[in-house]
């Protein structure tokens, strides 16, 4: 009886290792990089909302299945700054992290700015 024991202690113990890996390489691998985010330094001239919506507009609200007219997705259109002051936060972890825009990608300017002009206040000029 004591074997019988011994190799189920044995099983149930590489059972739980698996699933703490696997719950490492999960967490490892859904946490998001926010180097961006961290390396930006916004000391310089402040980023209009004009030079933050320039880039949003060119490069997610291009249409209503990224974030133009009648778009549900996210924070669903992002064509004015009430739209776009109220869905800041998600769209500087997203920028940032390079999550967004989909399919494209961001200069590290357009990122900068746009992380900046959350950073500062994101105002309405």
């Amino acid at each position: 009886m004591t074997m019988l024991r011994r190799e189920i202690n044995i099983k149930i113990w590489f059972f739980i290792s698996w699933i703490v890996v696997m719950a490492l390489l999960i967490m490892a691998s859904c946490s998001g990089n926010n180097e961006a985010a961290s390396t930006v330094s916004c000391g310089g001239a402040a980023v209009t909302f004009s030079q933050a919506n320039a880039i949003i507009q060119s490069s997610c609200a291009t249409n209503s299945s990224c974030h133009g007219s009648g778009s549900r997705n996210g924070p669903g259109a992002l064509l004015t700054y009430s739209q776009i002051y109220a869905a800041r936060n998600e769209i500087k972890s997203s920028v940032a992290s390079g999550i967004m825009p989909q399919g494209s990608t961001l200069s590290s300017d357009n990122k900068n700015a746009i992380v900046c002009w959350v950073q500062n206040g994101a105002s309405n000029n």
